[in-house]
């Protein structure tokens, strides 16, 4: 007999209605064609794995502690692991001369940065809350708020930070304010020593919590970035981290430092999630790092991604020549100091999202800038990934764009 038909009836969510697929991840669809030459993705370059390592220490974890490596293990991390990230937390940030006594105890190993924002969403907003982010801001970091049904709110960041006057028009009874100082996706720009000074002293007069997010801070091309945010504060600031731009996002690792006043919280919202992030892939991470790998291997990722920076600033100053006079006729650009990203400005009366299919006409692509603000956005506006390409093919690429964009102006 044939089966009954299914008359079962599922009843969503009604935060389930306010989830949408990352804008990010359809447009990467459309460069998995073949032949296109991609500015659009996040991806940290492959060639900066260390594979060699990772192999060596598989072997070594397996050998030394088999049991533990494949067994449950406690939902903080690894507490080998958690000290490094704290010694190195704190060796950095006395470097940049401040002092922030970062404690093991207050670090949270999650499972990619990524899980970090969907944590502090579950434990900070609260349907109708107001959270603060800047214009424009990670996508990500919308993505695992709104689930949470808050009043997310831009505020106007400037060429090294925020603007101070908005913020503090707009930050009465918001839960907290989510910021990528160094290096930030999408634009590249980062707060200077003085921006961070008093987005700080700012935020402790009115008591706004800081949500610090620094997935990029280690791939500066000149010199270090200034002091973490939460290092000026440590008691009103929640801090990011990621294992994933300078050894492998495939392991997804990441962590959160917390103030004693929220770690027990997120702790209980990690174990209802999944338990514990993979003790193996902890194991690995920091067998990897024992020795002071990183201080080795940063360096060859810092060196590879400004080249191929310094290539896309070469090839768009050559395909727009006359952008720093006529910029409302051509492609503007700013100059990261680190991270990934560039972040570019369409000439006037042109418009990214309608500019996008033409461009993966010609055989580029990248990601239209809108997504990126919690406001009214800036639809002139487009990110451009620098790392995943060669050099000639960002040479290619943006020659591509440069002719979609002069045959969308005639």
């Amino acid at each position: 007999m044939p089966p009954a038909s299914n008359s079962t009836h599922w009843t969503l969510a009604q935060r389930a209605a306010k989830m949408n697929p990352s804008v990010i991840r359809e447009i990467l669809k459309v460069t998995e064609r073949p032949g296109i030459i991609s500015f659009a993705g996040g991806l940290p370059s492959a060639k900066t794995f260390p594979v060699a390592e990772f192999e060596a220490a598989c072997a070594k974890v397996l050998k030394d502690d088999p049991a533990g490596a494949l067994q449950y293990a406690a939902s903080e991390g690894y507490a080998p692991l958690r000290e490094m990230v704290a010694q190195q937390l704190r060796d950095q940030s006395a470097a940049a001369g401040q002092r922030w006594d970062v404690d093991a105890s207050q670090v949270l190993i999650t499972t990619g940065s990524q899980q970090g924002l969907d944590l502090v969403a579950k434990v900070l907003i609260d349907a109708g809350s107001k959270v603060l982010v800047e214009s424009p801001t990670y996508l990500g970091a919308v993505m695992a708020f709104t689930p949470m049904e808050p009043e997310v709110v831009g505020v106007a960041g400037l060429a090294d930070g925020l603007d101070l006057a908005d913020l503090a028009a707009k930050s009465a009874q918001a839960r907290f304010l989510y910021v990528l100082p160094n290096f930030q996706n999408p634009t590249g720009r980062s707060m200077g020593e003085a921006s961070r000074a008093a987005l700080s002293q700012e935020a402790a007069r009115t008591g706004l919590p800081i949500m610090e997010d620094n997935p990029y801070g280690d791939l500066w091309f000149d010199r270090p970035p200034p002091a973490p945010l939460t290092a000026r504060n440590p008691e009103g600031g929640i801090y990011l981290g990621s294992f994933s731009k300078v050894l492998a996002p495939g392991l997804r690792m990441g962590f959160i430092v917390a103030p004693k006043a929220v770690y027990p919280k997120l702790l209980q919202a990690k174990q209802a999630a999944d338990l514990h992030s993979p003790g193996f892939n902890q194991r690995l991470i920091h067998a990897v790092m024992q020795d002071g790998f990183l201080d080795r291997h940063v360096p060859t990722i810092r060196s590879l991604y400004k080249a191929q920076r310094d290539a896309m600033l070469q090839a768009l100053a050559t395909h727009f020549p006359e952008a720093a006079s006529q910029p409302e006729h051509n492609l503007t650009w700013n100059t990261p100091a680190g991270g990934m990203f560039l972040w570019a400005r369409l000439p006037q009366g042109m418009n990214a999202v309608d500019l996008l299919p033409h461009a993966v006409d010609q055989g580029v692509a990248f990601v239209p800038g809108a997504p990126f603000f919690a406001g009214p956005p800036d639809t002139r506006s487009l990110r451009l990934s620098f790392v995943t390409p060669s050099v000639d093919e960002i040479h290619l690429g943006v020659a591509a764009l440069a002719l979609a964009i002069r045959a969308r102006q005639v």
